[in-house]
């Protein structure tokens, strides 16, 4: 995921969103010694295996 250049706020929102499931049970996708759920969301992120994509507006 991280391959495909999102901005910061893309990036913000992704983790955000990551971090909710996490908190709220869901399984963790790396292996980490981290007990936050935003820390954990942030290296599933840097570790390009979250399955989310953004669908952008047109302009």
């Amino acid at each position: 995921m991280a391959s495909q250049r999102y901005n910061r706020y893309e990036k913000a929102r992704i983790i955000g969103a990551r971090a909710l499931q996490i908190a709220y049970g869901a399984p963790v996708l790396v292996e980490t010694e981290s007990t936050e759920p935003i820390l954990i969301a942030a290296e599933e992120y840097d570790a390009d295996v979250l399955p989310f994509t953004v669908k952008r507006g047109e302009r």
